[in-house]
């Protein structure tokens, strides 16, 4: 691959293929709030941009919230559920979260690899989302994730018409010449009905919208909508193989989008 000249890479639109790439989701709906209040979790893994096929996730391997420096494990506190997706259902997780302090909180996933039987290989995206009470503190701040995306944007306040950029790290360092696909929640989401609306939203690209990470592993991305738009840098992370197969180990960040006004 050529390098990239310096400073960060701009996502296009990829030249050939479907817009059908696989998202972690790890979704609640309010990431900036102004007062203490439990907040709901939703963990599913699909298409969330052309509202397509749902899989099924196995019992993730991690999931912890990080605050102000302070690690909390929150995989007892996660039930099973069964996400609706527009043309099928699977199996995906929930929980609740009380914020109660001012500061960033940091949700971080690590789900069971996914056996992609199309490519027969292994899909493993470690997720991170955000919600902030009142203050930003550490929302820049790697979390020693295996594979992670550093938000150089605040990932909770970003407007349409500007940009964000992020900063992918693998084993800690920054990586160079990593693909990243980029896409949103298009369909609306029933949180108690643990669901997608039947019909998407908004219009789907083409083809898959794509930035590389330039030689510091950063990329930046002009925002052209609101909600909630996920990044994830493929096969990012220090593991390839898993059960014997090829393993993609990806790094996916959510961040919020709102109109400017």
């Amino acid at each position: 691959m050529k390098k990239l000249l310096a400073g960060a890479a701009i996502a296009t639109i990829a030249l050939s293929g479907a817009a059908q790439a696989h998202f972690q989701l790890l979704y609640t709906p309010d990431v900036m709030l102004d007062s203490a209040q439990e907040i709901p979790l939703k963990l599913m893994f699909g298409h969330p941009m052309e509202n397509g096929h749902a899989m099924d996730m196995g019992s993730p391997e991690a999931f912890d919230v990080y605050f102000k420096g302070k690690k909390t494990d929150l995989l007892p506190t996660l039930d099973p559920i069964i996400w609706k997706g527009a043309h099928n259902e699977a199996k995906g997780f929930e929980t609740t979260y009380k914020i109660k302090r001012n500061g960033d909180y940091i949700f971080a996933l690590t789900p069971a690899p996914y056996y992609e039987s199309s490519e027969d290989i292994y899909i493993q995206q470690i997720t991170k989302s955000f919600v902030n009470k009142a203050m930003p503190v550490d929302w820049a701040e790697p979390l020693g994730l295996k594979t992670e995306i550093l938000p150089l944007n605040k990932p909770y306040q970003n407007f349409v018409g500007g940009t964000f950029t992020g900063k992918l790290l693998s084993s800690g360092k920054p990586k160079g010449g990593i693909e990243c696909e980029i896409e949103y929640i298009n369909p609306k989401i029933d949180l108690k009905g643990n669901a997608f609306a039947k019909e998407a939203d908004g219009p789907v690209p083409d083809s898959a919208i794509v930035a590389i990470t330039d030689d510091n592993g950063v990329f930046t991305f002009g925002l052209p909508r609101a909600g909630s738009w996920g990044f994830a840098c493929l096969g990012a992370g220090p593991d390839t193989e898993f059960d014997g197969k090829e393993l993609s180990q990806d790094a996916v960040l959510w961040i919020d989008v709102k109109e400017f006004k």
